[in-house]
């Protein structure tokens, strides 16, 4: 429409007499229906007092459609010959013509989208890019209502209320806003500037916005906020997988339709094998989502294996150690998804749509781990530049979650193992306990634990029932709790009291924590419990450095904790322990574990060890039933550290097993001894062990009245072996000694060695036992 055509002549009385063809396209009128109407017929509103002064000014009019414009009108006064007024010629004025002003040349050029409205928000001006984005020329919007140009949505109806409240308010607005427009396709970001237009006299005349496409802008927050986000949703476990399927769930659908994660076989295995990479790359599917239930466009399972040919975008990511793009048309992207369609399901194509794809290394400490793959396909952009960099950020921060979850999974696995070594995998049969025992790792974060527990066989058919704690995770605290069962086996070989054995054990994770440098001691926090029980006196002795106290059950049922005097952790030093004794009845039941069994950041210990007496209480078919139960039954849902149960049926040997003499303290009174012992195995049905019975029993005894001191008596014991212990009244140990060929003694001890078992002997609180073993004859 050519603008400067369109005029129209008014006579004084304000009726039509001149109608041109520019006017009739304008508005729609033709000059017969047009002229010898009244001008104000033509408007749709009052023309505003400030125009009808000026002659000039943006007018409202209604066309003949019904629908309005609202050109900007000049007036010029017409005089007659006789130099009166006769009328007003009328003309419109172009937009941006060429007498346009500074002002309106920069508002018609600004490089973002700006409209004028008046106060009802019909259009009055729009310039360039207002019209590219709405996609209609300028006369098409001028007069018209805003609604009537936009869809009925909500983003249209929430623009409109904001145009609404600047013309009731007269205060400007920011509005921002992710949507679309009539002439895009594809939803972009809008930061929209609204302000009142006033006149000279501070009259609100219209509305005014500039809307700039901060689309990019948006884009970049969005991709900030969502690795702000991957930082808080990725790792929360030392689980590789699920970390895997964390990076998938925050890929999709927020940055791509279709993800999935990859990960090279040596990752997922307990050995350090970074693979070189061949023609061909084998990888383990690990996580994969997508926006379609089910995922259906992947072609491969999860857990299965899949071959990358050389030349694949994941295969050629992994190998240049960067991040690869590819767009519908390029061959490579062409390709890939034809030989993912082939593999898909029966055949389909699950990947319709699909226009772009990224292939992203997953790298840490240097070293390739997998590759993740996102595709878009209902996405309407396309992988671009700034998708690289921070899909390759989000992947690095991923691959070091992967990595950290393969390398505690990795020591985890190590520590286990050197733990179930130093552990014992099979208790010995005991005469004085049967024994039942459960040990469960941390699953935490945190690893393995230094938990331990141990059944040490002692002489006089007695045994020792231990369980410690070492503080700390990981393979250091096992390898601290390796030398510490080593030492408690060493210690109880030597037969000291709990006590005792305690202050020694202390003593060595006291040098343990010094370190060879003899430096200030550092704290190592091991606990122990360690108890010895004696069958034949069904005598329990205990003490503990600074561990949880035994619960014992009675045949009747009843529970409780034995009480003692929990000493210091071992290390502290310098502090005594104090041991505890009780006799039980045969068939108790006595309880050690760690305090993981117990203790929890949200558990109260109180409730949980009453929860764990009321437990051992419970009817079960043996120990190992009962082990279950208490573990179901006490144990938290996701316990923090390690737990090691250990039970024991206590049994007691019977008097017609046990035969005591005192002995008088004179040489001339073994040879009855060795009768009475002679006469005692032909009771016991035992006539083939008499000899060497009586050989051990002679030297043991003659060796007491020479060397020891009164009182002085001889035990047999018969057991899962026969047993002979002399006791006196000396504390001197006896050791063994090479005799030369003409001594006349000194092969004593030899000989009791040679013909027994095993020998040995142990401090009392009266003086030394010495003992031996020796099996009992087959049958």
């Amino acid at each position: 429409m050519e603008h400067p055509s369109a005029v129209a002549t008014l006579d004084t009385h304000g009726t039509v007499t001149g109608w041109s063809e520019g006017a009739r396209r304008l508005t729609g009128y033709p000059a017969e229906e047009a002229v010898g109407r009244a001008g104000r017929e033509l408007l749709a509103e009052d023309v505003p007092a400030d125009v009808l002064a000026a002659l000039s000014g943006t007018v409202r009019m209604r066309r003949r459609d019904g629908s309005y414009v609202a050109p900007r009108l000049r007036a010029c006064a017409l005089t007659g010959a006789d130099g009166r007024p006769a009328g007003y010629a009328v003309t419109v004025e172009p937009p941006g013509g060429g007498h346009a002003s500074v002002g309106e040349l920069a508002f018609e050029q600004a490089a973002m989208s700006m409209s004028v409205f008046d106060t009802r928000q019909h259009y009055l001006r729009l310039n360039e890019v207002a019209c590219q984005v709405m996609g209609v020329p300028e006369e098409e919007l001028t007069g018209r209502h805003f609604s009537d140009s936009v869809e009925d949505a909500e983003h249209s109806r929430g623009f409109l209320r904001h145009l609404r409240q600047v013309a009731e308010t007269g205060r400007p607005v920011r509005y921002e806003s992710f949507t679309g427009a009539p002439a895009l396709n594809r939803d972009h970001a809008w930061t929209t500037e609204m302000w009142p237009v006033r006149d000279a006299s501070g009259e609100l005349l219209g509305t005014a916005l500039a809307a700039f496409d901060s689309t990019e802008q948006y884009r970049a927050r969005e991709r900030l906020a969502l690795l702000n986000e991957a930082a808080a949703a990725i790792g929360t476990t030392l689980d590789l997988v699920r970390t895997a399927e964390e990076l998938v769930e925050v890929v999709v659908p927020r940055f791509a339709d279709f993800a999935s994660v990859d990960l090279l076989e040596w990752v997922l295995g307990a050995e350090e094998s970074p693979a070189v990479f061949s023609e061909e790359v084998a990888l383990r599917r690990v996580a994969h989502g997508s926006v379609t239930e089910g995922t259906p466009e992947a072609a491969v399972h999860l857990g299965h294996v899949d071959a990358h040919p050389a030349l694949s975008p994941p295969a050629r990511a992994m190998r240049e150690g960067r991040v690869l793009v590819s767009q519908a048309g390029e061959p490579s992207f062409m390709h890939w998804v034809a030989e993912r369609n082939a593999r898909a399901p029966e055949g389909r194509s699950h990947r319709t749509g699909a226009h772009s794809m990224m292939a992203v290394p997953l790298r840490a400490r240097g070293i390739t781990l997998g590759v993740a793959v996102a595709v878009r396909m209902e996405q309407p952009d396309e992988f671009g530049g700034e998708d690289a960099v921070f899909a390759e950020e989000l992947a690095s921060r991923a691959a070091v979650c992967i990595d950290n979850a393969r390398r505690f999974a990795r020591e985890r696995a190590t520590a286990l193992a050197l733990q179930h070594s130093l552990l014992p995998n099979g208790l010995p049969g005991q005469a004085a306990v049967e024994v039942a025992h459960r040990y469960l790792p941390s699953v935490s974060a945190a690893g393995i634990g230094g938990d331990w527990f141990d059944v040490i066989p002692l002489s006089g058919s007695r045994v020792a029932l231990v369980v410690g704690d070492v503080v700390g995770h990981g393979i250091p605290s096992t390898a601290t709790m390796g030398r510490l069962c080593t030492a408690v086996r060493t210690l109880a070989d030597v037969d000291l009291p709990p006590d005792e054995l305690l202050t020694h054990l202390d003593d060595l994770v006291t040098h343990l924590a010094a370190g060879d440098a003899g430096d200030e001691v550092a704290e190592l926090g091991a606990t122990c419990l360690y108890a010895v029980y004696d069958p034949v006196s069904r005598c329990l002795s205990l003490a503990s450095a600074g561990h949880p106290a035994p619960a014992v059950v009675l045949p009747d049922g009843t529970t409780r904790l034995v009480r003692m005097t929990a000493g210091p952790p071992l290390g502290v030093g310098g502090l005594p322990f104090e041991a505890a004794e009780l006799r039980l009845p045969e068939g108790s039941v006595v309880a050690l574990y760690t305090d993981g069994l117990v203790e929890d950041r949200d558990r109260d210990v109180d409730h949980a060890t009453a929860e764990l007496c009321r437990a051992l209480t419970a009817p079960a078919d043996s120990l190992d039933a009962l082990c279950d139960t208490v573990l179901k039954a006490v144990m938290p849902e996701e316990p923090s550290d390690d737990v090691a149960l250990l039970l024991a049926r206590i049994r007691a040997l019977g008097t017609d097993q046990i035969r005591t003499w005192d002995v008088h303290p004179d040489p001339s009174h073994v040879a009855a001894t060795r009768r009475s012992v002679t006469e005692q195995l032909t009771e016991w049905g035992l006539d083939e062990a008499a000899f060497v019975t009586e050989l051990v029993v002679s030297e043991l005894v003659t060796n007491a009245i020479r060397y020891g001191e009164p009182p002085i008596q001889l035990r047999l014991i018969r057991d899962s072996a026969l047993i002979c212990e002399v006791s006196d009244g000396s504390a001197t140990s006896p050791h063994l000694r090479r005799a030369h060929a003409y001594d006349e003694g000194g092969r004593g001890l030899l000989l009791v060695a040679q013909l027994t078992e095993r020998w040995g002997s142990r401090q009392t609180g009266t003086g030394k036992t010495i003992w031996a073993e020796q099996p009992l004859p087959a049958g």
